[in-house]
This record gives structure tokens, sequence and C-alpha cells, in this order.
């Protein structure tokens, strides 16, 4: 069973997608990289409004950005990605094994 090392991190990490656009947005980064030209158009949101989400984002490390000339790039950050798998991992395992523990009683 997985242990949380770091809570502050994962609280973070929830906090950062207990948004729904947030969530949007990391829903369209799972097909890769994006520009946030691209999310304000997929998002119907101002550049402004994104930022403030995207920041947020960034700050949990749930994204990473580039620069390339004028446009600003986002992808998901995959070892925050991996680590937020095992962490959820963690958690239905311990639910399970609370399951079979109850049903042997």
């Amino acid at each position: 069973m997985a242990t949380v090392k770091r809570p502050e991190r994962i609280a973070r990490w929830f906090h950062a997608l207990a948004d729904e656009t947030r969530l949007g947005i990391v829903d369209r980064l799972r097909a890769g990289e994006r520009c946030v030209c691209d999310l304000t158009d997929d998002l119907e949101a101002s550049q402004s409004r994104l930022s403030f989400h995207l920041k947020t984002l960034k700050d949990a490390g749930i994204v990473t950005d580039r620069r390339q000339g004028r446009w600003v790039y986002y992808a998901l950050n995959p070892e925050t990605m991996g680590a937020m798998e095992e962490f959820v991992k963690g958690l239905r395992a311990t639910s399970k094994l609370r399951v079979l523990a109850a049903s042997c009683d």
C-alpha cells in the first residue's frame, strides 16, 4: 500500500482539479501539447481567464509550459500524472483490501 509522503503536494493536485475549467484544460491536454490560443477557442474563454487557471495547474505541477515565439504551449506533466496515478492506485488497493477483510469477518 502506498503512503502519502507529501500530503501538501497531493492536496494541491486535488485543489487544482476542483474546477470545471481546469478539468476542461486537462482533458484537452490529454491529446498532447496545446497552444494557449487553441485552448481559448476550445473552451470559449478569454486568455486572461485561462491564464489564471493555467497558472493554478502549473503551480500544482500538473502542466508544463514552453514559449515559442509569441505563443505559450502547455502539456500535462508526465511525472505528476504518474505520481497521481500511483496515489489513486494506492487508494484503490486499500479499498479492495478493506472489502476483502470485511468479507472474511
